[in-house]
């Protein structure tokens, strides 16, 4: 364990973030009564540039107005790189009244990128006194971010998610392929994002985007522990508690050895299903 101590970001659910296009107002009250985790209204790639500014009005509307209890609402700004994005943050958190959970950085390419928007992010709150924190979801899309995803990680206590943006990843890196990559495409091949789904989630990664409300289902399905892994766990906690009590570090179950690591991810299990039954 590192003497240097990580603090635990806000716990949220992530297993499915549904994109919804900041132009399409129409899509609004359907994301919030969908069952994604993680609803982002977009102000970035899905939007025109003619459209930006109705794009912006609309997704503050929406922050405002609309119920979205049971969801992280995130939206996604516009890259550094645009003279869009610092009324993006401006507009959207002085106005949303502290509502927003989440921005979503795109292409984020350095520590100093997160560094700026933490700073302008940082003086709208104090300045109107909210007390609730905005959250950062950062997205990997470019070879240089890729370079420096470790600093990147670590820029500022609000970063609370990684993604990787294997599209434009693939096009900074001039790689042979148009597909989008990362938020599957096809959303009518079910069987072929569930695939993506299983991939990445052998990864280490927490959920998938969703493109269309087709598929929420499927990566909830993906990302959810199942009854036999939950019920596992648990069993793994009263064996170790057992395992204390008889003054021993380690002790077979099933067959397997388990010790103190299996507790931690056990105890991470039962926490995730915690959180979905709630």
């Amino acid at each position: 364990m590192s003497f240097h101590i990580v603090e635990q970001a806000t716990p949220r659910l992530h297993r499915s973030e549904l994109a919804v296009p900041g132009s399409e107002t129409k899509l609004f009250e359907k994301a919030a009564a969908s069952s994604a985790d993680v609803v982002f209204l977009d102000l970035e790639d899905a939007v025109a540039p003619d459209d930006k500014v109705q794009a912006r009005k609309n997704v503050i509307e929406a922050v405002n107005d609309i119920d979205w209890s049971g969801k992280t609402i995130t939206i996604r700004v516009n890259g550094l790189d645009t003279h869009f994005m610092y009324r993006d943050v401006v507009d959207v958190v002085e106005q949303t009244g502290g509502r927003l959970d989440m921005i979503m950085i795109p292409k984020v390419g350095n520590a100093a990128d997160v560094y700026a928007l933490d700073m302008m992010v940082t003086q709208i709150e104090d300045a109107m006194g909210y007390d609730k924190r905005i959250g950062f979801s950062l997205i990997i899309e470019t070879a240089l971010g890729m370079e420096n995803v470790g600093a990147i990680a670590g820029a500022s206590p609000r970063n609370e998610a990684l993604h990787f943006g294997v599209a434009d990843y693939a096009a900074s890196t001039r790689a042979r392929t148009t597909n989008i990559g990362g938020p599957f495409g096809d959303f009518k091949d079910a069987d072929g994002y569930r695939a993506a789904a299983h991939r990445v989630a052998a990864l280490g990664c927490e959920g998938k985007w969703a493109i269309h409300p087709s598929q929420i289902a499927l990566a909830n399905e993906v990302f959810s522990p199942s009854d036999a892994e939950i019920d596992k766990a648990h069993r793994i906690i009263e064996a170790m508690a057992q395992a204390a009590r008889d003054g021993k570090g380690a002790v077979s179950l099933d067959g397997r050895l388990i010790d103190i690591a299996s507790i931690r991810q056990a105890e991470a299990l039962v926490k995730k299903a915690e959180m979905i039954a709630g």
